[in-house]
């Protein structure tokens, strides 16, 4: 596999902090956001472009949830 999602410890670089108080000042703390949306957009298209998701399989969608337990429910 050549482009690969690794797991890790979390890291800081820094703008955590600048997206919190965004969802914060947005009131967008709870559930979603544009920054979930825009993630999900963003690994939708990193999965077509790397061939893992067709782009014809309509029904199909990239979700972000808050846990693995919340996505096996």
């Amino acid at each position: 596999m050549k482009n690969r999602i690794w797991l890790s410890l979390a890291h800081m670089g820094g703008r955590e902090q600048e997206f919190i108080q965004e969802a914060f000042d947005t009131n967008w703390v709870v559930p979603l956001g544009p920054n979930v949306n825009a993630f999900e957009k963003a690994l939708r298209d990193f999965l077509i472009e790397n061939g893992k998701l067709k782009v014809e399989n309509e029904g199909k969608q990239v979700v972000a949830l808050s846990a693995g337990t919340a996505a096996l429910h």
